[in-house]
């Protein structure tokens, strides 16, 4: 799965392409966008190369091959941006599909894998999600503040699909909201009537607590690692 900074440029130099029949600029791709600097241009060349979607062209100034589009481009390049954007301002929440195998998905915040920080935060942006991760029910995504869960694959930066839910089963990976005040992201286990959240990193302690004091929030259906 693309980035959105990644498909976006995808898409331009796609289009550019098709209508002069050359690859725009370095500075070109970055004002359109909205980048400071070439450099972030060339990490995600870079990327869109390692991944198939790109080729550059030997001995050639400016030259830009568009080996392969995602299926979703069609509505996630920088031409669809405002259809995107309209669609989440009418509060759509997952009825806005990005295409026929991906869902708008509220990213609302960060979540410690670590020491717990503040409760689940508003929506600041919107993710395109494969629908094989989802399934039915309503979804969230939260980025991964923290190195508590990477014996789980888990890491800093990362981003998790949750659905949402107030029930778990013991072993699963859930958000949990602690005391009513501090949100978390850790693994659940049933210890007679009390609570325990497990890290999955040696360096961390369980910690255990009443039933009264831990609120599942949901629970972790996939995970996004995004590379810029």
């Amino acid at each position: 799965m693309l980035t959105r900074k990644q498909h976006e440029l995808l898409m331009f130099i796609h289009e550019r392409i098709k209508e002069t029949g050359v690859s725009p600029s370095f500075d070109e791709m970055k004002d359109a966008l909205d980048l400071a600097s070439k450099s972030g241009i060339h990490r995600l060349i870079t990327a869109l190369e390692e991944r198939g979607f790109l080729r550059r062209l030997a001995h050639r100034a400016r030259a830009l091959e568009v080996v392969k589009l995602p299926e979703q481009a069609a509505v996630t390049g920088p031409r669809a941006r405002t259809a995107f954007r309209s669609s989440t301002a009418r509060g759509d929440n997952e009825s806005a599909h990005v295409a026929n195998d991906s869902r708008s998905i509220p990213v609302l915040g960060r979540i410690a894998a670590g020491t717990p920080i503040e409760a689940i935060q508003q929506e600041r942006e919107r993710i395109a999600v494969p629908e094989a991760l989802l399934g039915s029910g309503e979804h969230f995504v939260l980025e991964v503040q923290g190195d508590s869960m990477i014996d789980a694959g888990i890491l800093d930066g990362d981003y998790v699909v949750i659905r949402k839910g107030d029930t778990a089963q013991t072993g699963e990976i859930v958000v949990a909201l602690v005391m009513g005040e501090e949100a978390t992201l850790k693994r659940l286990r049933k210890r007679g009537g009390a609570i325990a959240l497990e890290a999955a990193n040696p360096k961390y302690q369980t910690r255990v607590f009443g039933p009264d004091q831990v609120e599942v929030q949901g629970k972790l259906v996939g995970l996004i690692r995004r590379y810029h």
